[in-house]
């Protein structure tokens, strides 16, 4: 069958809260960003959510703000911030079930890989927090330490599949034997190119979908800090364990039964 990865989204997937927007307040505070900055990041984030985050020019104009915003940054700077905030600002906001499922995966030998459109120096050290250390994200071009304003690999849409399709060859995986996770509509083409994909907390847009497909749907509702989880185990509510990890076979025997269906007709 080949190797196998199971590919998860970050922002709403794996995390209660969107991972860019998290940092803002430090940010903020160590002068890389100005109030007019946070309020227009809040606002553009929500745009693309209610959008659905599909849009070609919306990510276009996602991706332009990005690097402008970013430009100048010290690397150091970003990195020493998100190290120090992260216990604060995403350590309790992570997915009780989110975790749980990543944990099967890789007991069950397959690796685990992180792909947000956040930026490398946000997403890979939250993958450190959970035990995961293959991360595909949005890479800025960095000049003398710098931002330099340009970005070298935009993580969004259909890029997704771009970098997924690379570490698939890279790793030998067989897509068709992989698994994907996102909660937006804009991750279609990511969920489409896996033999295993599942909508979890989907926007209005990416439910329509799942139920067309016959998708699992899974709905993640209890984030919980990683010490907490480690201390008092069971890491999720046995009902709430119990009801992803039979509602996750029930929704893949149906999607495999769907699959099927559609090969013999």
């Amino acid at each position: 069958m080949g190797r196998s990865a199971a590919f998860f989204d970050l922002d709403k997937t794996v995390i209660a809260k969107s991972s860019a927007l998290a940092f803002g307040r430090p940010f903020y505070r160590d002068g890389l960003i100005s109030r007019r900055d946070v309020v227009k990041s809040a606002y553009a984030q929500l745009m693309f959510r209610l959008g659905g985050g599909s849009d070609e020019q919306a990510m276009a104009r996602t991706r332009d703000y990005l690097a402008a915003l970013t430009k100048g940054w010290r690397v150091e700077q970003v990195q020493q911030i998100v190290a120090e905030t992260l216990d604060e600002l995403i350590n309790p906001y992570v997915y009780a079930e989110a975790a749980t499922l990543i944990s099967e995966h890789q007991a069950a030998g397959r690796d685990v890989v992180l792909v947000s459109a956040s930026g490398d120096e946000m997403v890979r050290p939250i993958g450190a927090l959970l035990g995961i250390t293959d991360v595909i994200a949005t890479r800025m071009s960095i000049v003398d330490g710098r931002y330099s304003g340009e970005i070298e690999f935009y993580a969004a849409g259909p890029n997704k599949v771009v970098g997924v399709a690379e570490l698939a060859a890279t790793r030998g995986y067989n897509l068709a034997n992989c698994y994907a996770y996102s909660d937006s509509a804009s991750d279609l083409p990511l969920l489409e190119a896996v033999g295993y994909p599942s909508a979890v907390n989907p926007d209005r847009a990416l439910r329509r979908a799942a139920i067309e497909n016959a998708w699992p749907i899974l709905e993640f509702r209890n984030p919980i800090p990683v010490g907490k989880r480690l201390r008092d185990r069971p890491a999720v509510p046995v009902a709430a364990a119990l009801g992803v990890g039979v509602g996750a076979v029930i929704g893949l025997a149906l999607y495999a039964r769907h699959r099927r269906s559609k090969a013999l007709a």
